[in-house]
């Protein structure tokens, strides 16, 4: 097929007259236009869910001029983006609940499997006691314990300790969405529910 044939110089296209709006239709919202308003624009911020309609001309004449943001001061719009970042849902730290404070109490033992969160222990009651022998641990903890960059004399508070450290350091959220840690994170979490398990020998 040749484009540059002169028969393609001759068709012509007729554009369609603008039909008039049948009575289940709304009109075009733009003043003075007949024409069926088939298109739905949204009537901007603090409307949502409210729509114009408009034809197919003055649609687009509203989408070219259409700003989401009018009105608002370079800050609003600064907080809105990062608020859209997180979908506009509310976030807390790592490690806390909603009223800020840490789910396990500073004395917890996280290889305690019958303390969880502190939540059965009387509340006037102190810390758990632990002996001062330093623990000894198996091929398979050492192993969890040198993923965490730990040595064998390592308690249950530094490991924990050392977790969150590196759990923030390599989360994605504490790296502006980075996931090029995300296997080390997934080690080091591995080796720290292991570790949990693990009862050291004094």
């Amino acid at each position: 097929m040749d484009l540059n044939s002169r028969l393609f110089d001759r068709i012509r296209v007729k554009s369609e007259p603008k039909q008039a709006a049948r009575p289940s239709q709304p009109l075009c919202n733009h003043p003075g236009c007949r024409a069926p308003g088939e298109f739905r624009a949204p009537m901007g911020r603090l409307r949502e869910g409210q729509y114009f309609s408009f034809c197919l001309d003055h649609v687009r004449e509203y989408n070219a001029s259409y700003n989401y943001f009018n009105g608002m001061t370079p800050e609003a719009v600064a907080v809105y983006q990062r608020d859209a970042l997180v979908g506009h849902r509310p976030t807390w730290s790592m490690g806390s609940n909603r009223t800020g404070k840490n789910f396990r109490e500073e004395g917890d033992d996280p290889s305690s499997p019958g303390d969880t969160l502190g939540m059965f222990r009387h509340p006037n009651a102190g810390p758990p006691s632990r002996s001062p022998a330093k623990p000894r641990y198996g091929v398979a903890a050492l192993k969890a314990l040198d993923q965490l960059g730990l040595d064998d004399g390592a308690d249950p508070a530094s490991i924990k300790a050392r977790y969150k450290d590196l759990v923030k350091r390599l989360h994605p959220d504490a790296n502006g969405g980075d996931r090029s840690n995300e296997d080390k994170l997934r080690e080091i979490i591995r080796a720290y529910n292991y570790l949990r398990t693990v009862k050291p020998a004094g």
